[in-house]
């Protein structure tokens, strides 16, 4: 098994992105809201303050004052049942921030994963444009001295004009890739200038690697959480259901005589929490059984993505392998300045080469971007 480091150039990126981008600022003031919003919830009702002054009518008496304070509460287990249910709702907004943080970052690594790509197409494509220069500046002299025709002298500038268009495309995609970075970046330059992927390719087994992400990535954590706030509700649901309790002082007084005393009351719960605990219920079973399906999915992508990058990494050896056996550009090249070949043949086995080394720089761009989506739970 081999651990999951990558570049320090890429880490810092990722970082930088993570502390400027925008969105993920406004989602951490709205999970901060939400978490104190929350809190509030579980407060005690005001307490409560009644007067009478009652001067008019037909009495022989003084007037009559009355007054009375108040507080009327919750059966008192419902507080503490409420507090582990905020708790674990605000775990998961935690979790709600950390899954949609965790997904602009893995859209970022996606977009340095293909700038990588991309710089690594601009080295070889520059190379190249190079060669065909060179080649070019050969067919014209040989084409000026009447040793080859004017149709080898075209093909050599067209190819050197392609070489010129490949390239050129290339750098726009790199532009507008650098610029979606910087979008994500908060509109501050990023700077990506690595030519090499540098995050190992073997991966461990599937079973451990499964284990390691149902312990951190959040989307599944997610899920358990669902399930743990249900469980805490169906609790909740059940202490409503036990009575309210109300408790205070009243004064009632008609010219120096009064009465003062406590009082108390309580409420029967005939009608308020009416079909709550079933619906409880019945909303646990729902996330016990959408918990189940969601894992079910999660693992079958997981499992589709583990063994297309098994393929892919198999197919990529076999690639490396086989090109290290074949002749390359260089060599090509000098057969073709010695006379050794014809620019037709050193034109088909240029492009038989540059279309395979293209294909192994494809697989291997593949290869770190499966990698990216199963080890997601790194970021």
């Amino acid at each position: 098994m081999l651990g999951y480091a990558q570049s320090s150039v890429l880490t810092e990126v990722l970082r930088e992105i993570e502390g400027n981008n925008e969105t993920l600022r406004a989602m951490r003031s709205h999970r901060d809201s939400k978490k104190k919003e929350l809190q509030s919830t579980n407060n005690l009702p005001d307490p409560q303050f009644i007067g009478f002054y009652l001067p008019w009518g037909e009495h022989e008496t003084g007037n009559y004052t009355e007054f009375q304070l108040s507080q009327s509460l919750e059966f008192p287990t419902v507080y503490s049942t409420r507090k582990k249910m905020i708790n674990q709702q605000a775990m998961q907004l935690e979790l709600e921030y950390q899954s949609k943080r965790q997904a602009l970052l893995l859209q970022a690594k996606r977009h340095c994963l293909e700038l990588i790509y991309l710089n690594k197409q601009i080295g070889i494509e520059q190379e190249r444009m190079k060669q065909a220069q060179r080649v070019l500046q050969q067919a014209e002299s040989l084409y000026t001295k009447g040793e080859i025709g004017i149709l080898d002298h075209n093909k050599a500038k067209v190819t050197w004009l392609q070489e010129q268009f490949q390239l050129e495309k290339l750098e726009n995609t790199q532009q507008n890739l650098q610029r979606q970075l910087q979008s994500m970046n908060g509109g501050k330059t990023v700077t990506l200038d690595l030519q090499e992927y540098v995050s190992p390719k073997l991966l461990e087994r599937k079973d451990s690697l499964w284990q390691k992400v149902q312990e951190n990535d959040p989307a599944l954590k997610q899920l358990e959480q669902q399930q743990f706030i249900a469980e805490q509700q169906l609790k909740l649901s059940k202490g409503q259901a036990l009575p309210d309790l109300t408790a205070g002082f009243n004064r009632q007084g008609i010219d120096g005589a009064h009465y003062a005393g406590i009082y108390a009351g309580i409420s029967i719960p005939l009608w308020s929490s009416r079909n709550k605990v079933k619906a409880a219920k019945s909303n646990l079973t729902f996330q016990e059984h959408f918990s189940d399906a969601r894992k079910m999915e999660m693992y079958t992508d997981f499992e589709k993505q583990y063994h297309n990058y098994q393929s892919l990494y198999k197919m990529l050896m076999q690639y490396e392998e086989t090109l290290s056996g074949l002749d390359n550009e260089a060599l090509l090249l000098q057969a073709y300045e010695l006379g050794e070949i014809s620019f037709l043949e050193y034109y088909m086995e240029l492009q038989f080469h540059r279309k395979a080394v293209d294909k192994m720089l494809e697989m291997e761009h593949q290869l770190y971007q499966v990698q990216n989506e199963l080890l997601r739970f790194t970021l």
